[in-house]
């Protein structure tokens, strides 16, 4: 049985955060990885071909600048992919072997609130595509560039990197607070919308130092990853197996997670 959502985010008291703790979520994350390497690779696989077909798109538009971009913007949908995981998670933290059927079960079990922000995560990703297209079209304009031409750092390109990591930053930022901790709320049925949005933001800003370590790290290692895909195989899971773990560190669970059926 899935604890009863609170209306009352006072009640969500997140425990202390240290440096320490984002240490012991990594080295868990990892752990869960390696127990369940094929079935981790295997869904974030589809995002590995997403991103390629995607890579394939901006080499043959000879707009290869735009990576940079598309490798930020995946920390804005990031959230939406959690569900998948969060499933896997749980069930081999209960002691069990998880399926790929588990992953879908994840999702066919967030609840409402958990989608809306989702929708809100979709949403800012278009908001920054688009900016992030004004802008290379000013700055960089209608120039070929391939992902060869790439390697050679040119001073426009990296005029257009700096001002749309600025841009991107701001977005990340804010949907990072909003969603850090309200979407693993909502998906035990601990918070409601409302009240897990307001949980997260306070425990980011309670907690800021820590809170702002984890989110460089996280953005660090995913957008490395996207830049050189086949890293994303294992970088994607442990990360996200690891914000799992940290969740827990900031909110004890009183009760097992439910299970997913």
């Amino acid at each position: 049985m899935s604890a009863p959502a609170s209306a009352d985010s006072s009640n969500l008291r997140p425990a202390p955060l240290a440096l320490a703790d984002i240490g012991a979520a990594l080295r868990f994350g990892m752990a869960q990885f390696r127990a369940i390497p094929l079935l981790s690779m295997a869904f974030a696989t589809l995002f590995v071909v997403i991103g390629a077909a995607l890579f394939a798109l901006l080499e043959f538009g000879q707009i290869a600048p735009m990576s940079l971009s598309l490798a930020g913007g995946f920390m804005l949908v990031g959230p939406v992919l959690l569900a998948g995981f969060f499933a896997v998670s749980d069930k081999l933290r209960r002691g069990r072997h998880p399926v790929f059927g588990d992953i879908w079960a994840g999702f066919r079990s967030m609840p409402r609130g958990g989608w809306v922000i989702s929708f809100v995560c979709g949403l800012l990703f278009l908001i920054w595509i688009t900016d992030a297209g004004i802008l290379y079209g000013f700055m960089v304009g209608r120039e070929p560039i391939g992902f060869l031409r790439l390697l050679h750092i040119e001073d426009m390109v990296l005029s257009y990197a700096g001002y749309s990591a600025i841009m991107g930053g701001v977005l990340a930022f804010i949907l990072f607070a909003v969603s850090a901790f309200s979407i693993p709320l909502i998906y035990d049925h601990r918070a409601t919308l409302v009240s897990g949005v307001v949980a997260s933001v306070r425990t980011v800003f309670g907690r800021f130092g820590v809170m702002m370590c984890w989110a460089l790290l996280l953005a660090a290692v995913i957008m490395v990853s996207v830049m050189a895909l086949p890293l994303l195989l294992a970088s994607l899971p442990v990360m996200a197996y690891a914000s799992r773990e940290l969740y827990f560190r900031a909110f004890p669970a009183s009760i097992t997670p439910p299970p997913q059926t």
